[in-house]
């Protein structure tokens, strides 16, 4: 049998999924719907492959990767995202991800990255893996958003995206001033002075929509 967890806060999703692996035989399918809930889950059982969404509710996405790979290291992570995959994938892959698929993948793409990660393979996209070889060519050229802890790439791309520190904090579960911390480690480590230049940064590169 092939434990599965779908780790996902909007369930409507979770049951798309549920019906997508219904096409794989013997799987047995448990739930998760927060970072939180994704850790106190994997410690009573183990699983072969998780599903994660980086985006929901509580702790940042990859810090719960970073997490779950501590406790069940040899379990397969295949994170399934609405964030495009210049916008996290690197980020997932050398976080402990097995792969990366955005949630407008079709279905037949979606078991092929399962059954190929199940099977000790790595997936992403032949779109994706083309920038990422780019990446590799040109890896002594570090970008500046690379400096940045998962965390204060969260917050960055918060910011660029137009909310305030207040929202961000509220969205987090943090207060004001540990967001204005991570606001101001961000300019000092991008070497950039104000959320003007944030936004202009991640829209260039194409880490925000």
């Amino acid at each position: 049998m092939i434990n599965i967890l779908i780790a996902d806060d909007h369930s409507v999703v979770r049951e798309g999924l549920k019906y997508i692996l219904k096409k794989i035989p013997d799987t047995i399918i448990s739930e998760a719907s927060n970072g939180m809930e994704v850790i106190e889950t994997i410690k009573k059982k183990h699983y072969d492959l998780i599903l994660l969404d980086i985006a929901m509710p509580g702790r940042a996405g990859i810090d719960t990767l970073i997490e779950l790979k501590d406790v069940q290291p040899d379990t397969k992570v295949l994170v399934l995202s609405m964030f495009p995959e210049e916008q996290y994938a690197l980020r997932a892959l050398k976080s402990g991800a097995s792969g990366y698929l955005t949630k407008e993948s079709i279905p037949g793409e979606l078991i092929k990255a399962i059954k190929k990660v199940l099977h000790g393979g790595k997936y992403i996209s032949s779109q994706f893996s083309d920038k990422l070889l780019l990446t590799i060519d040109t890896e002594g050229e570090r970008l500046a958003h690379d400096s940045l802890s998962n965390r204060e790439y969260q917050v960055m791309r918060m910011i660029a995206s137009g909310k305030t520190l207040s929202e961000i904090a509220e969205e987090l579960s943090l207060s004001v001033k540990t967001i204005g911390t991570y606001r101001s480690r961000i300019l000092e480590k991008m070497g950039i002075r104000n959320n003007a230049e944030i936004i202009q940064y991640a829209v260039k590169d194409k880490l925000v929509e």
